[in-house]
């Protein structure tokens, strides 16, 4: 018997899926969610073996919310979500179903599900987000955890980020939130004419940079408008004076 949630803001989609699972009745579903901060309390909960899963939603989005389940289950999405986005996705995910669906490609879905091994799965759905995070639509903003309570951080609100072992910390004027990635991850999605990576442990908003004082050595400092400095080494001294043009 495998657990599922079902997590789409529409009504109607979710009993579609509700309804083509009673042809598999081993597959019970614990939870119906509207939006992704349902889906991560109903994860939590229930752990669940799949979820079926919209991509496009308010609050946070399908992406989003895996990004925020520390071990996410297998996923099949199904969505409306642009195709040639979705096929983008294909190889990472257990199936994706583009709506409307019928029952018989519900079925070959589940058949996939059934096949698929679960540690693969899991290997899948990391790969998964990390191909999700470099389209246009993943880097406007940062989703973080803060105990039971999810902030959306805007992009722009972002003053630099800082390595901070297996975390990187998001620095902004209401303080520093957490967020389970690497620098290597927000360097490749960022924008690289707003983030420069300014050191091995910083990247900065250069919106916010006023001026870089010597330091020690080859190092300097770059001072923001906040107040804030930022280490830069030789190397990202010369990235940063490329992109502020001097």
């Amino acid at each position: 018997m495998k657990k599922a949630i079902i997590v789409d803001d529409e009504p109607l989609a979710r009993l579609v899926v509700k309804e083509y699972l009673l042809q598999h009745p081993d597959i019970t579903v614990m939870q119906e969610c509207n939006d992704g901060f349902e889906g991560i309390k109903a994860i939590m909960q229930h752990q669940p073996d799949v979820i079926f899963l919209d991509i496009q939603m308010p609050k946070i989005n399908g992406f989003e919310m895996l990004e925020l389940v520390e071990q996410p289950p297998a996923v099949i999405f199904a969505t409306a979500f642009d195709e040639y986005a979705i096929k983008a996705f294909e190889s990472h995910a257990v199936d994706y179903l583009l709506k409307p669906f019928s029952q018989e490609r519900f079925d070959k879905a589940i058949e996939r599900l059934i096949e698929r091994d679960t540690a693969v799965t899991a290997n899948n759905t990391r790969e998964l987000l990390e191909t999700a995070a470099q389209g246009p639509q993943q880097n406007q903003r940062i989703v973080v955890k803060t105990g039971n309570k999810i902030k959306i951080i805007p992009i722009d609100e972002v003053h630099y980020l800082e390595a901070a072992d297996d975390y990187v910390k998001i620095h902004t004027r209401e303080g520093a939130f957490l967020k389970n990635k690497t620098m290597g991850h927000f360097e490749k999605v960022l924008n690289p004419q707003q983030f420069v990576r300014t050191h091995r442990s910083y990247m900065v908003n250069v919106q916010l940079v006023t001026r870089i004082d010597p330091y020690e050595k080859e190092n300097f400092l770059a001072q923001l408008k906040t107040g804030a400095q930022v280490p830069v080494s030789k190397t990202g001294y010369a990235k940063l004076k490329n992109v502020l043009g001097i």
